[in-house]
């Protein structure tokens, strides 16, 4: 499956010189958050592929003004393709603000969705915008990636966990992909392609 995966940053690549032929066999499309509701839009609109996304802690307007034509994952499996998405917005933090979550209130979201999730017997992929905690997250308390992320890998075994929220600006050396166990993480910071495999549905 082929994913155009983004996050964070409005290509100015993609939306001011946007070129089809870069784009063509794209499946799916992923939004890790923190991103213009038109941008959304836009893509969804010029690439031929369901856009799926999550709200980033910037990402209030989308209850105002939510990305046309796009499929919120917002906690709830999505399947593409035979593929199982769950996602899980918004960035850790104690501020009391739209998309910001303690440790303790995104553990009582994974716990909501953990139902619709057993009864699909799991999830491929896990669409985020914090990271998990340890797993490219930052170093700051701003860019702290969850403990209950970490525990759902490690339960479900996805192939892929995709995020945003750590810029990949923020620091030299920082990694877009990284692999933890069974799981490959991808930093979808700007846009990245990837070719994702999933060798037990072949």
């Amino acid at each position: 499956m082929k994913a155009l995966v983004v996050s964070d940053h409005e290509s100015e690549y993609i939306w001011d010189f946007f070129d089809a032929k870069a784009f063509q066999g794209i499946d799916v499309i992923i939004s890790c958050g923190d991103l213009k509701p038109e941008y959304l839009s836009f893509l969804v609109t010029m690439i031929p592929a369901p856009l799926l996304f999550v709200r980033g802690n910037h990402d209030a307007r989308y209850d105002q003004n939510p990305p046309e034509g796009c499929i919120d994952l917002e906690e709830k499996p999505v399947i593409i393709k035979g593929v199982r998405f769950v996602g899980f917005g918004g960035c850790k933090s104690e501020r009391f603000a739209p998309n910001h979550y303690s440790e303790r209130e995104m553990n009582l979201r994974v716990l909501k969705a953990t139902l619709a999730l057993s009864l699909r017997k799991g999830f491929d992929v896990l669409v985020t915008h914090a990271p998990a905690a340890g797993l490219g997250d930052g170093d700051d308390r701003y860019h702290e990636g969850f403990e209950t992320f970490v525990k759902l890998i490690d339960k479900y075994k996805p192939r892929y966990h995709l995020h945003g929220h750590q810029h990949l600006t923020y620091s030299i050396g920082s990694k877009r992909i990284i692999e933890y166990n069974d799981t490959t993480i991808v930093n979808a910071y700007n846009y990245h392609i990837l070719e994702m495999e999933f060798p037990d549905k072949d």
